[in-house]
């Protein structure tokens, strides 16, 4: 409900009322509801002689339970807005990044925790340490990681900040060379910094 006038009211003004309305009507059936699934958007390279759409539909349906939830921030109508390409092979080129995107996705989330389980190590994880961490989880542990790089003078100098052992885990663990964490000892300790 909305006040007469800005500010606090005075208390000698009655408590705030809210008014409502309802409408009720009558429902009917939809005529084939078993043909009406609502819309789904399925990205192949399958031929239309190969399969129909609805064994497409059926054999996506059909996964492995545990790909999907790994993927449903992607459904949300927020993450998926009206994108229109004029040509097909637009939208097959972005159906294609979107596609590689999550595979990368998938691979870190894996890697990571095929690497932590046999040697009973943890990364911290939403609700405490995890061998089992989801990839949004293992790529936030890189979100304190800063490398800067000042001129200073005519010198060079390089840091690294907000490293912890975490970071140089998960590197281990998808083969990555993390020596780009390390700069070298001189620039560290500024002796090869020179002052005016």
């Amino acid at each position: 409900m909305q006040r007469a006038r800005r500010g606090r009211p005075a208390k000698t003004e009655p408590p705030p009322t809210e008014a409502g309305y309802r409408r009720m009507g009558e429902g009917a059936a939809l005529a084939k509801a078993e043909e009406d699934n609502g819309w789904t958007v399925l990205a192949t390279t399958v031929s239309p002689e190969t399969c129909t759409d609805a064994e497409m539909l059926q054999a996506y349906q059909e996964q492995h339970p545990t790909v999907d939830p790994g993927f449903r921030w992607i459904k949300h109508p927020a993450a998926i807005a009206p994108v229109w390409r004029e040509k097909p092979e637009r939208i097959a080129a972005l159906a294609m990044l979107t596609v590689r995107g999550l595979l990368l996705y998938s691979i870190i989330q894996r890697q990571v925790r095929l690497y932590l389980c046999p040697q009973n190590q943890q990364l911290p994880g939403n609700k405490g340490a995890t061998a089992t961490p989801t990839a949004s989880v293992v790529l936030s542990l890189f979100a304190h990681v800063a490398w800067l790089r000042l001129l200073v003078g005519d010198q060079e100098v390089e840091e690294v900040y907000g490293v912890q052992p975490h970071p140089l885990l998960v590197c281990d663990a998808l083969g990555l060379d993390a020596s780009w964490y390390e700069v070298p000892s001189a620039q560290k300790n500024g002796r090869d910094m020179q002052t005016p």
